[in-house]
């Protein structure tokens, strides 16, 4: 079986790793990658991490960071050099790149399954309706992220078959409990990700402000609110224990989760987004970590019973949550373990390819 993945994602190091275990499975696998993808954080460029055993073809976006428009130069020719016989859009069905990967499918005869986080019913305008249903005629399959994203696309009107599989999985030996005593420090809380309104770091940053007690915290990521919230740590009058961090290498992440001893995920819904996964909740509790999250979309079927669910914008149920993981050793440990067996059961690379090459499986064999 042949196979095109064309996913901007795959930028991302450590998420080749999906790639090499499909490889392993005798998928003779093609990957289609941009040299980087621009958003909120900057420009993300392309970690040569995970290479081996597929084919990876560097392709340059036009348009790269418009989430709508981009589109790959030269894709057909690299489609007609290596005639799949599935191709894999990992992009939303209303995007042009999603069209563009079907176009050149169908002038192949390949069959295509798309990935879809989109957990909200949302209506677009044209041309992007068009295309969306347009796509929903064309592709042979559908993996969407979660079952709330599945839901989406069969009120959508989505009657093929659908996969339920996260986009990738996590490595849980790089990914793993520390080793060795504890640090000297203060109980520290992290947040790794974008610095954007609705992560709900002003809402995290109002819970720990109401920790008694020593503690600290730990923002890693970039993105545009990094100012305002530098700000809001002074107003409250605890900037002296918030420490900001640049976004690190997708390589370099796991030494990270050793310098914190929970990890918060405070998403806060809003009208055309709610969080999809929170790949960060899986990679801490893996790491041994108990972990906190709103209850916006996805996050509580992720943790499951690996952490703790507070409500929505709620900065004091959050700092209730984050005071008894500092307080109570013996609930922290019990998440840990709990959280890293999860983790290992439902979120590993090798699980993930696993569920993916069966749904292609599936499709080369239906009519």
């Amino acid at each position: 079986m042949r196979v095109t993945m064309i996913s901007k994602a795959l930028v991302v190091g450590i998420y080749q790793q999906k790639c090499e275990a499909l490889a392993r499975r005798g998928i003779e696998l093609q990957v289609v990658v941009p040299p980087s993808w621009k958003d909120e954080r900057g420009e993300m460029m392309l970690e040569r991490a995970y290479t081996d055993g597929y084919r990876l073809d560097v392709l340059t976006l036009a348009r790269n960071g418009d989430f709508h428009t981009h589109w790959y130069r030269g894709l057909g020719r690299v489609l007609r050099d290596f005639r799949p016989d599935i191709v894999h859009i990992d992009e939303e069905p209303y995007n042009l790149s999603a069209w563009q990967m079907q176009r050149h499918a169908n002038q192949l005869g390949a069959r295509t399954i798309l990935f879809s986080w989109q957990n909200i019913a949302r209506r677009y305008p044209p041309p992007f309706a068009w295309g969306e249903r347009w796509m929903l005629g064309q592709i042979g399959a559908l993996i969407a992220g979660t079952e709330s994203a599945a839901n989406v696309w069969r009120e959508k009107g989505w009657r093929g078959t659908t996969h339920v599989i996260a986009q990738f999985g996590t490595d849980t030996d790089l990914f793993r409990p520390a080793t060795g005593a504890r640090p000297d420090r203060p109980f520290t809380v992290g947040y790794f990700g974008r610095l954007v309104e609705e992560k709900g770091l002003h809402v995290l940053l109002d819970a720990v402000s109401q920790l008694a007690g020593e503690w600290q915290l730990l923002l890693l990521g970039g993105g545009p609110l990094r100012a305002e919230l530098q700000a809001e740590a002074d107003r409250l009058g605890i900037a002296d224990r918030v420490t900001f961090r640049d976004q690190v290498a997708s390589t370099q992440m796991a030494a990270q989760y050793h310098q914190i001893d929970a990890l918060a995920l405070p998403s806060l819904t809003r009208p055309n987004w709610k969080e999809q996964f929170g790949r960060v909740l899986v990679e801490a509790m893996a790491s041994g970590l108990p972990v906190v999250g709103s209850d916006s979309g996805a996050i509580p079927g992720v943790i499951g019973d690996g952490g703790l669910i507070v409500p929505e914008g709620d900065a004091s149920a959050l700092a209730g949550a984050l005071a008894r993981l500092r307080d109570e050793p013996g609930l922290a440990a019990a998440l840990s373990a709990r959280g890293r067996a999860r983790a290992i059961a439902q979120y590993t690379h090798e699980g993930i390819a696993a569920q993916t090459a069966d749904a292609y499986t599936q499709l080369m064999h239906a009519p």
